[in-house]
């Protein structure tokens, strides 16, 4: 199994980026898998941001991001988002995409102005 993120980048406060989580090599429909994003900032640990649960397509949030923040995923591309608005200078960090015990490389977002 493999994660890949693109998207990140830096945004100004108010702005909004995509986070793109790309995966392969599941062995069962790729429905069935609850997906995260998680985040670490620097001197921080990680924590975790947002949840999709697999076949119900529940989602949750942390409060930090509750409200600004949407995960969603796209079956046939087999590929994971994180939809983020309203980006505040406090979520800065390296985002990780995660699933199974396997982590993603992490994709950098920077909130400054």
């Amino acid at each position: 199994v493999q994660l890949v993120e693109s998207g990140g980048g830096l945004a100004q406060p108010g702005g909004s980026l995509r986070l793109s989580c790309a995966t392969s090599g599941f062995t069962v429909a790729f429905t069935h898998y609850t997906m995260k994003w998680f985040r670490q900032a620097p001197g921080k640990e990680r924590e975790l941001v947002a949840t999709i649960t697999g076949i119900s397509d529940d989602t949750q949030y942390s409060d930090p991001v509750k409200g600004r923040f949407t995960i969603s995923r796209d079956s046939p591309k087999k590929t994971v988002y994180l939809e983020m608005n309203s980006l505040k200078p406090e979520d800065t960090a390296v985002y990780y995409c995660y699933c199974a015990g396997i982590w993603g490389q992490g994709t950098q977002v920077t909130v400054s102005s």
